[in-house]
Formats: C-alpha cells, structure tokens, sequence
C-alpha cells in the first residue's frame, strides 16, 4: 500500500495521542485514506523529555529545518500552542510546500486571515477541526455539510472548564475554588485557567465558528465577553429555581446582515439540549433556514478527542480533500466581510436581574419606575419575605420580557442609586 510521509511538529499530550493513533491504528487510516500515513519526523524542542508514546528510531528530532527540508513529506500536523513561534512555525511550513493540520484556536483567531491567504497564494491548505470543540467535528459540518444553509444562529458551550465548575456548582454546591481545583487535578483546566475563566478561550472559538457560519471578520478580542470567575451560587440557585441552568454561552444571532455576537453567562431552559451539557463536554446548537436546529455534542477537549479530529483532518488532507474544499471556500480571506457586527446594546433579549435591598415600603414601585422609564416591562418577581430587622439585606429577583442589554445596562446604573439598594444589579441574559 502506498505512504503519505508525515510530520508532527510539537509533542505533548495531543500529538502523543496523534502519535498512537498513526502508529497502532493504521489499519484504520489506511481504510479511509486509502494509503498509510507514515511518521517521518516529529520535531520537540526537548529530545531527551520522557514520552508517553514510543517512536520508531530516528524520528524524534529538535531540527525544524529536517523537516522543512524534506520534500518526501507533505502533510504536517501543527500541534504547537500560542501565537510565537506558532505563527511563524505555520508559515515556514507552508512555505516548504507543505499542507497543515493545525489544533491551535489561539493563532488562528488572532492570525487567520493572513494564514489562511498565505496559504491560498502558495497553492497549500490548513485543515483545523481540532481547534474548535475538540473531537465534535463542527467545522466540517458548518463549512461542508450545512453550506446549502444561511446560518441564522449558533449558540455553544465552547469550553469545557468552565462548563464543568459550574455544573459542580450548581449540581453539588461546591464552591468555585474547590471546583477549579478539582479541574485542574483531572487535567480539565491548566495551571493558569485565566483564559477559560475569563471568556477568551470561548471568544476566540466563536470567532472561528462566527467567520464560518456568517462570514463575519470580527476579531475575537472585539467580542463582548464575560467569563464565569464571578458567577454567584445565589445565582445558580435562583436559576434553578425558575427552570434555568446557568451556562457559559458563545452566542451569535444573524438577522439580516447584522450580527450580534457575544460570551457570557446565560440563563438556559432546563431540559432544552444546551442547559443539559454537563461536567467538561461542548455542545453547539446551530440554526439555518433549510435544515432548521441541529446539535451537536461531546469531548470538547482532552488529547483523544483533540487527536481524533487531528488525524481525520491528516486523512483528508492526504488524500486531497482540504484543499478541494479551502480553495474553493476561501475561509478566512480579508475581502470584505459582508456582515455587519452590532453594538453589544443593541443584544435584544430576557434578562435576569437581581440585587440586594434592605425594607423600605417603595421598593418594588420605585424599581418598576425605572424600568418601565427604560422601556422595561417586568415578567416574574421575586422577592424573600422581609425579616424584622431593617437593615437585612435580602436578594430582589426580576425577570424581564424582551428588551435590549442597553436598556438593562441603562436601568441597573439607576437603580443602584437608591438608598435601599445595597449590592451592584446582577445581570444575565436569558437564552430564548
């Protein structure tokens, strides 16, 4: 049977398990691709660092410039995180004139449109379906399998850290510290987490499936976001009280030719499909106007799942299916976007609202005066009973109809100038 000579260029936990499947599975690359995929160099910056994964003699290198070099291998799989030397890695390989399967959503999100026409102007593909949503393979299906479709919506649970500390909390009532460390003792979360807690990770992904599903050229680091780092167990509790769980939503809205995209956390309806991801999995939901709601779910992270989507996206670049597909679909080009991104204000959605008050007979008057000034309209309250001291602070719930995220902003600034108002206006959106 024929070879298709390959490289991997970065060796921790995702390229040992891109390793072992092309080394003890080649029965099943060879079946799909119809010709063995053989490891010819894997370049490491540390040669003599202990590897969970035993390759054949001569292979492990720290030469970029052996791989580059050699003209016998053609597919190279590009498993090094960050933006540099990342970047720089990637174009010296498409510059030797070979194809890249990348798992690296940092550098793509931050340098795709030049990546991705450089590539075009040498003749050579970058496959990266590994990079967003781990072994869910969800941008083959948006950019292949769904393009008969205008995709009107996406709404995903992109990472899984901050999907498994809140299920955690929520479900156990750990507190978030204990539910953070225990991510990290299961390889769920990294020693610094500041990116999954944040929002960036998520922002980074959306700006891939955004580019994709819309055509939109946002810049992830233009992506409203807010992570899970101050989501409060009183707001978990609440949430399930009304029917809702709480999830960090990447979310974009298409309608017309204006997108809204954002990261935050949500309120999602109880037994919908999205409120049930639980512990570290992804999901993505996605609308278009012929196919209607598809989902899909899994392992968004982890060096199986990652390596899976690695060597499928290895097979279809050897045997020519990327580049068919990326000359044809020009993904990430810098022609001009044909959607427009909307102020983050303009989100029209439900909102929850809860703050601390302390008693005062004008309360719920005073608060209603606000909102219904700022076009509000209140949909549920809830409100615990006083007690008898004047000074307790208690949580006021609000659940509003649709409005616009301006409108609650506006709103919360007032609200909190009143003297019986003793915290900031927790705010959340809620997913329709």
């Amino acid at each position: 049977m024929d070879k298709t000579f390959v490289g991997l260029v970065g060796m921790g936990n995702v390229g040992a398990g891109v390793a072992r499947l092309l080394l003890d599975h080649g029965d099943r690359t060879a079946r799909h691709a119809g010709r063995i995929l053989w490891i010819r160099h894997v370049v490491v910056r540390d040669v003599l660092k202990p590897r969970p994964v035993e390759l054949p003699s001569g292979v492990l290198t720290d030469d970029l410039d052996r791989l580059l070099n050699d003209s016998s291998v053609s597919v190279v799989a590009h498993l090094v995180g960050g933006i540099e030397p990342a970047r720089t890695i990637m174009l010296r390989l498409l510059e030797s004139g070979k194809d890249v399967v990348t798992a690296n959503k940092a550098l793509l999100a931050e340098h795709g449109p030049e990546l991705f026409d450089r590539a075009r102007e040498l003749g050579r593909s970058i496959a990266f379906e590994a990079s967003v949503a781990g072994g869910i393979p969800i941008i083959a299906n948006i950019s292949q399998c769904l393009n008969a479709n205008r995709v009107e919506s996406l709404r995903g649970i992109l990472n899984g850290t901050s999907n498994y500390i809140i299920t955690r909390m929520s479900e156990e009532g750990t507190p978030f510290s204990d539910a953070l460390a225990a991510a990290q003792r299961l390889g769920f979360a990294e020693a610094d987490p500041a990116m999954d807690l944040d929002g960036t990770d998520a922002a980074q992904k959306l700006a891939i499936l955004g580019h994709l599903a819309f055509g939109s050229a946002v810049h992830w680091n233009q992506i409203p976001r807010r992570g899970i780092d101050d989501v409060s167990a009183l707001d978990l509790s609440f949430a399930a009280q009304f029917g809702y769980r709480v999830k960090l939503v990447a979310y974009g809205q298409l309608e017309g030719r204006s997108l809204q995209v954002r990261v935050a956390p949500m309120l999602v309806r109880a037994g919908t499909p999205l409120a049930e991801v639980r512990e570290n999995y992804n999901a993505i939901s996605v609308v278009g106007d012929f196919v209607g709601p598809v989902f899909f779910h899994g392992q968004g992270a982890g060096p199986a799942p990652t390596a899976s989507a690695v060597v499928a996206d290895m097979i279809d670049t050897a045997v020519g299916r990327t580049r068919i597909t990326f000359q044809t679909l020009r993904l990430w080009s810098e022609i001009e976007s044909p959607v427009v991104i909307e102020s983050a204000g303009r989100l029209a959605a439900k909102f929850y609202l809860r703050f601390n008050v302390v008693e005062h007979p004008t309360v719920l008057a005073d608060v209603a005066g606000v909102l219904n000034r700022h076009g509000i309209s209140i949909a549920t309250v809830y409100q615990q009973d006083l007690e008898e001291d004047p000074e307790a602070e208690l949580p006021l719930v609000l659940m509003t109809h649709r409005t616009t995220l301006a409108a609650v902003e506006s709103a919360a600034e007032e609200i909190t100038r009143f003297e019986f108002v003793r915290s900031a206006v927790e705010r959340l959106q809620i997913l329709d």
